[in-house]
């Protein structure tokens, strides 16, 4: 460091953040201006000889005294503000012996409290040195508000600040995370004439402001600090270097790297700054690319940077960086010690990278650093979920010595985790047994189930880890039974192990035995929570178990419990399909009365119930009645009510229904639109529901091939085949592929128009898409053809459907149909004795004359 030579007049104590602001003014080389230098309170007691400026404040010769005094008073509380030992005190305060009484306190209130008295005795003002002393104060004891209030004074009582007293200021803010305040205290100073900031207080600034995320602030300070003349130095560009990295800011912060590195200013901090975020960011490769750059310059991270990266990279599941960069911190002359193992350790049993995993333990065994028990949990743990018992049992053997009895359960509970992981819940469970010191005979005997000699009390955690193996294999019954040995043997029982027997009660729907557990559950002192009392809910709920249900829903009230909405939805999805939609009503009106809202999905689910049983007002009423107490249906709800009023053939309201929907904003969707084609297409007005295709169009919602379907079947029931054979090719040219669906509908609706040959043709290309039609496709060809007078190609049909096996039984709507022609194929001389044959060898069923089909229907003739 250059200093410019200043004579000495004569030498005097000084007053170290003096001593330190008077070397760094001093300082004309480049790279000056390390910021901690101006931390009062972690500067040593030394002093010095320097030169006595004018507006030096001699230093009373009885100064330390002074400040021993002011110490003791304000820390041996309470203390009194009028005394005459403190006015004398106060007629001799300087600003030195308030930063150094400052320095000596440990408590920032007393700190805060002597700093108000001074400031309130005659004769003395605070200056940027005292103001800085207790910024510190309150910065390292994390005060926000206070330091606010602080930086507010400082203006207030417009104390004049050197650069760096200003910077120091700053930087207490910053740490703090006081951005805002930090802006306003540099731009109030400068403004206010308390301050001409220089290049060093920009850097504060900066720095400051780099610990958030504010880019756009970084970078018009830095255009304001060159405006102004001064050059960006190493100190200006590595904050720059941090808001680009705290921002994502990937492309810049290499530009901004690649200056620093260009100027030969980088350092540990700069590498620091740029590796941890590019491990922050999950690029593990090209933060080690850099970690191999600084190698090249001899440069090196700290013991706590190597830690940081090793647990970034592990979290990154490269574990193989990890590795790679733990060897270069011992290379480094770092110790590791077990937290790095544990991490390492760690990484590797996730990655079931198990030899590697035991290398290291091995390892830090070598080296004298003896593993905890949560290592060795993770490895037993990983051994067993991967079938390697013996090594399992190895370390269980090796770790047992010298742990206390509560380790050894851990150790235990490892192994029990991991046969259950491995899928070995028997064995778990035996193993257990082993632990309680039940009689071993049959696999246990002859597994010697890891060695146990002795009983090793299990605790809860090992009764939960196997119960719950056993519930999720099914073995619902010996999870029970080892339920009561561990109540048998006195192990306390807990909350979790009986919401989980209760729960796994309930979803087996053995209600009465969940009930039975509720019970004991409260008899030792547990209060049922809100998943006991849901798991509960939901059985009854399955059950249909309104009265149960509504019962529980009082109890869960006294609780303050919320019934869970998946359940009472349930309920009335259930009640609606077995046509109870009356009593789901019901249901939904008790909940309310309760004081237990029902959502949209119960609601709506209650309104399709209506509708499958033609109540179709009552369902209008509640959609209406849920409207007005400021339910919001959504789109599911409204497809309900237009798919239910399409299907009473009320499709005009539909409609309204439908624009009134559009009125509230809401968009319909492809399904929305679907539903009122097929409506239109089911009453006959196909030309009401091309009109709704348009509108679908314009609302940019893309026909699907059920849209298509549905106006093709309609077109065809309207008699109007042409139409459909045009709208089935602008299906295929908007590459809309129909699908198994449409080929079926198409063939019976051409049927239908007697086009026969047409049908014939897709029902072809049907076949050649190896899509199976169903017996009724085959029903159709056949008596199209029949009734067109081609009953030769009638009956290459009915063979062909022999010979697919899709013959309809007896009950199948489609049997009259076929009997029907196959009466008149019989008795056409061209296909008469064929059908005979195939009656005869048993392919067909036998033929029935006209008279015994009635109504267009089947009736058995012993009837």
């Amino acid at each position: 460091m250059a200093l410019r030579r200043m004579p000495f007049l004569q030498t005097k104590s000084m007053n170290p953040s003096r001593l330190i602001l008077f070397f760094f003014y001093t300082d004309t080389s480049p790279h000056r201006r390390n910021p901690s230098f101006l931390r009062p309170n972690s500067l040593p007691q030394f002093s010095i000889s320097y030169h006595s400026s004018e507006n030096a404040t001699p230093i009373l010769s009885d100064h330390p005294q002074i400040v021993d005094r002011l110490t003791t008073i304000f820390t041996k509380q309470p203390f009194l503000r009028d005394s005459e030992e403190l006015r004398n005190l106060g007629a001799r305060l300087t600003t030195e012996t308030v930063e150094t009484v400052l320095r000596g306190l440990k408590s920032w209130k007393i700190g805060q409290e002597f700093f108000s008295w001074a400031a309130e005795q005659e004769g003395y003002k605070h200056n940027c040195y005292t103001y800085n002393a207790m910024a510190s104060f309150l910065s390292q004891a994390r005060q926000c508000t206070h330091l606010r209030i602080l930086a507010m004074d400082v203006l207030n009582s417009r104390c004049s600040m050197t650069p760096g007293a200003l910077g120091f200021f700053i930087r207490c803010l910053g740490s703090q995370g006081l951005f805002q305040e930090a802006i306003s205290l540099f731009d109030q100073a400068k403004m206010m004439g308390l301050c001409v900031p220089n290049n060093y207080t920009y850097n504060c600034l900066l720095e400051a402001l780099s610990k958030s995320s504010s880019v756009d602030l970084v970078e018009e300070r830095l255009r304001e600090m060159r405006d102004l003349g001064w050059e960006p130095d190493k100190f200006t560009l590595t904050p720059v270097l941090q808001v680009y990295c705290n921002a994502r800011m990937f492309g810049k912060a290499l530009a901004v790297f690649d200056q620093i590195y260009d100027k030969g200013w980088v350092d540990v901090r700069v590498f620091a700054i740029l590796v941890l975020s590019f491990s922050k960011w999950g690029e593990v490769d090209k933060a080690f690319e850099l970690i191999e750059r600084m190698e090249d310059l001899n440069i090196s991270f700290n013991e706590k940077t190597f830690c940081v990266l090793i647990h970034g990279f592990v979290r990154e599941s490269r574990v193989d960086r990890a590795l790679q960069l733990f060897d270069k911190m011992r290379k480094s002359g770092f110790c590791s010690d077990i937290s790095i193992y544990d991490m390492l350790i760690g990484g590797l049993c996730k990655k079931k990278d198990l030899n590697k995993a035991l290398d290291l333990y091995l390892e830090m065994k070598g080296c004298g650093i003896f593993p905890d028990v949560g290592i060795i949990t993770k490895l037993i743990s990983s051994f067993c979920g991967e079938g390697d018992m013996v090594t399992a049992n190895r370390l269980l053997e090796e770790s047992r010595e010298g742990l206390d009895v509560k380790a050894v359960v851990l150790l235990y509970n490892a192994i029990l985790d991991g046969l259950v992981n491995h899928g070995l819940v028997n064995k778990a469970y035996l193993l257990l047994q082993a632990m309680m010191g039940a009689e071993c005979s049959g696999e246990a005997a002859v597994d010697n189930l890891f060695g146990v000699k002795e009983t090793v009390l299990p605790n809860p955690t090992s009764f939960n880890i196997v119960m719950d193996g056993l519930c999720k294999k099914g073995e619902l019954d010996l999870a029970l039974r080892l339920f009561r040995d561990m109540v048998r043997m006195g192990c306390a029982c807990n909350l979790l192990l009986y919401n989980n027997l209760i729960d796994e009660l309930c979803k087996s729907d053995r209600l009465e035995e969940a009930f039975e557990l509720l019970r004991d559950m409260k008899g030792s002192g547990f209060e049922p929570t809100q998943f006991t009392h849901n798991s509960i809910f939901g059985c009854l709920c399955r059950r249909e178990d309104v009265a149960g249900a509504l019962d529980l829903v009082r109890e869960m009230r006294a609780h303050g419990h919320e019934p869970w909405t998946k359940h009472s939805s349930l309920l009335v999805k259930q009640l609606c399909t077995h046509g109870k939609a009356v009593k789901a009503y019901d249901f939904l009106t008790d909940m309310v009365q309760e004081g237990f809202l029902p959502d949209m999905i119960a609601y709506s689910a209650a309104i399709d119930g209506f509708f499958k049983i033609r109540e179709v007002d009552r369902a209008l009423e509640l959609f209406q009645d849920i409207c007005s107490r400021g339910y919001c249906p959504d789109m599911v709800a409204y497809n309900i009510l237009i798919n239910g009023l399409c299907k009473a053939e009320r499709v005009s309201e539909a409609k309204d229904v439908l624009d009134k929907m559009l009125d509230k904003g809401l968009v319909p969707s492809v399904v929305t639109y679907n539903i009122m084609i097929d409506g239109w297409c089911k009453t006959g007005e196909v030309d009401q529901a091309f009109l709704c295709l348009s509108r679908m169009v314009l609302a940019a919602r893309e026909p699907t091939v059920i849209t298509y379907t549905t106006l093709i079947d309609g077109l065809c029931n309207a008699g109007r085949p042409d139409d459909a054979l045009v709208l089935w090719n602008e299906m295929e040219g908007k590459g809309c592929s129909p699908n198994r669906i449409t080929y079926m509908a198409f063939i019976h609706g051409l049927c239908k128009c007697n086009r026969a040959d047409a049908a014939l043709l897709y029902f072809r290309e049907m076949e050649e898409k190896e899509m199976r039609p169903v017996t009724s496709v085959y029903v159709a060809l056949i008596s199209a053809f029949v009734s067109n007078l081609n009953p030769c190609l009638a009956f290459e049909i009915l063979k062909e459907m022999v010979q697919k096996g899709n013959i309809p039984v007896l009950l199948d709507k489609n049997y009259p149909l076929l009997n029907n022609a196959i009466c008149k194929l019989s008795e056409d001389s061209r296909t008469s004795s064929d059908v005979k044959n195939l009656v005869a060898e048993g392919c067909i069923p036998t033929i029935h004359s006209a008279s015994d089909i009635r109504d267009g229907g089947w009736v058995d003739p012993v009837d």
